[in-house]
């Protein structure tokens, strides 16, 4: 799905919503990839943490339905927010409030990033039923009737 370049500063990731109703374009490079544990990324994204690429704002385009984006700020905080789909609530990219950085869900994805994630930040906040996927049995698919 990527455009084919021949650097990866040309490289261009696409991504959008579940539905198809938001789609939009990040102009390589990623500054960073990282999860965090914090309770409000475990709140907004519904599981053990956050998933999070960071680029700056002038990488991202919409390239569909920005106009089908919500963004929401927790009042009081300055690198907190989120961003969903008004038709399906998937997350999507969001500009933290103070500075030019724009936070990109990493599921919200089309292609593989070039980057893979580098740090766990708020650990002491990760959820106390958190295991890591290294220590659980994996299934291609849905796992075998018992």
């Amino acid at each position: 799905m990527s455009d084919a370049t021949n650097s990866a500063e040309d490289r261009v990731f696409h991504g959008g919503c579940l539905c198809g109703a938001t789609q939009y374009r990040v102009q390589a490079p990623l500054k960073l990839f990282q999860y965090c544990h914090c309770s409000r990324c475990q709140k907004i994204t519904g599981s053990a943490h956050a998933s999070n690429l960071y680029i700056h704002k002038e990488q991202l385009t919409w390239t569909k339905g920005e106009d089908e984006v919500q963004t929401f700020h927790l009042e009081g905080t300055k690198y907190y927010g989120s961003a969903f789909c008004k038709r399906c609530g998937s997350n999507l990219p969001w500009q933290v409030q103070t500075g030019n950085t724009v936070v990109i869900p990493a599921g919200s994805l089309d292609d593989a990033p070039d980057l893979t994630p580098a740090q766990n930040i708020y650990w002491a906040s990760k959820a106390c039923w958190y295991r890591s996927p290294d220590n659980l049995p994996a299934f291609d698919t849905l796992p075998p009737r018992k």
